[in-house]
């Protein structure tokens, strides 16, 4: 479909959709042939069981894609296997990196302290987007409140150059909405949480966050990077300073 096309599809849904609830967008999109053949990547982290736990009392049969960078805290991935269990997902994708590219690219692990940009499209970009192929969009857990490149973000946006829709069913809900949620719905929180991990993403790259910190503070701290890259404005890394 020409992205022009694609551009006027997210536009018709925003405006269809504008003053749902996340869970009523959540419900349309994964109904709606609009929105296409959608799967949840979620990270099973600081905030992800809320997402996860919509999709399984909505439509428990969606594909739910997590990317192990084999870099990740040993609690998120007892944390993944705890939430699979008792959400009951039916599609769990666990998707890793290319063995021969990590041998080829990153032999001793340490790609993330030479490049890690290039350390992010090894083990999260290029396993996503293979994860990704027959899909038509992707649904994510992106909230405004998460920092200013995120700001702007709408319910259902263009992912440039793949043909795809991003679904951010909680792009309005504000830090108090997630603890509601989690506590009306007794749901677990990630462990780190409590230890200062507002937002939590690979070990070596990952820090607590300090009082009055923006939630992404400890993610990539004193470099110039936000996004690990699976997130892309007009086809590239969202940067600090960088407009979106």
């Amino acid at each position: 479909m020409p992205p022009s096309d694609l551009r006027e599809r997210v536009a018709a849904l925003n405006d269809r959709y504008r003053h749902h609830s996340a869970i009523s967008v959540l419900e349309h999109a994964l109904g709606d042939p609009q929105a296409g053949r959608l799967a949840l990547v979620s990270s099973f982290g600081a905030e992800s069981v809320v997402l996860l736990h919509m999709v399984s009392v909505t439509k428990p049969a969606t594909p739910v894609i997590f990317i192990n960078t084999e870099m990740l805290f040993a609690e998120t991935l007892v944390y993944q296997q705890e939430l699979a269990e008792r959400l009951a997902l039916r599609d769990l994708r666990i998707i890793r990196a290319d063995p021969a590219e990590l041998r080829r690219h990153d032999p001793d692990d340490m790609l993330h302290r030479r490049d890690t940009d290039a350390c992010c499209a090894l083990r999260k970009t290029a396993p996503l987007q293979r994860a990704l192929d027959g899909f038509g969009g992707w649904i994510t857990g992106r909230k405004r409140y998460q920092s200013g490149s995120r700001a702007a973000l709408d319910f259902f946006e263009l992912e440039e150059g793949t043909g795809r829709i991003k679904v951010n069913p909680l792009t309005h809900w504000a830090r108090e909405d997630i603890r509601t949620y989690m506590e009306e719905n007794r749901l677990p929180r990630h462990p780190l949480v409590a230890r200062g991990y507002p937002s939590i993403g690979c070990q070596p790259c990952t820090t607590p966050v300090r009082p009055h910190e923006d939630p992404r503070a400890g993610r990539w701290r004193d470099q110039d990077k936000t996004e690990c890259g699976i997130h892309l404005v007009n086809g590239r890394i969202v940067r600090k300073g960088v407009s979106a």
